[in-house]
């Protein structure tokens, strides 16, 4: 956890603008206009036709896990260590809460169980990115220097 105030006034404001972020990407009736969708599908032909071996819904299955990264970084940031595991449980409620109302509210939109398992596991993804980096500052080569 960020104890610093002026560290963690940043934080929580980041923490705001991404999740503005996500509403507006995952709320909204229409998330794309027709014309970005096809140049996504062609890019996925372009990179198919060179070998590359992806598919649109493998973009789609990343773009859910790469949104919630962030999610579990600022997250982690925000609560002290022995409360980390709750932030995937949020994340996963928060996924939940976007799948739900798209549901109920957005008949555009197509509300899936695969997308809160993905959103999930990008939350899990960047708590865990987080610790990572967290535990290399603590045995990294200046943890033992004298400040």
């Amino acid at each position: 956890m960020v104890t610093d105030r002026r560290a963690r006034r940043v934080i929580v404001c980041a923490a705001a603008l991404y999740l503005l972020g996500v509403a507006r990407m995952t709320l909204w009736p229409d998330f794309a206009s027709p014309g970005e969708l096809d140049a996504v599908r062609s890019l996925v032909a372009w990179l198919t036709r060179r070998g590359i071996p992806v598919t649109y819904d493998g973009v789609e299955a990343a773009a859910n896990v790469v949104m919630f990264v962030p999610f579990g970084v600022l997250g982690g940031l925000l609560v002290s260590r022995q409360y980390r595991s709750t932030v995937v449980a949020a994340g996963c409620a928060v996924s939940a809460a976007i799948e739900t109302s798209q549901l109920l509210f957005l008949p555009t939109r197509v509300p899936t169980v695969q997308d809160v398992v993905l959103n999930t596991a990008g939350a899990a993804l960047g708590l865990l990115g987080l610790a990572v980096v967290v535990a290399a500052r603590r045995t990294g080569p200046d943890a033992t220097r004298v400040q």
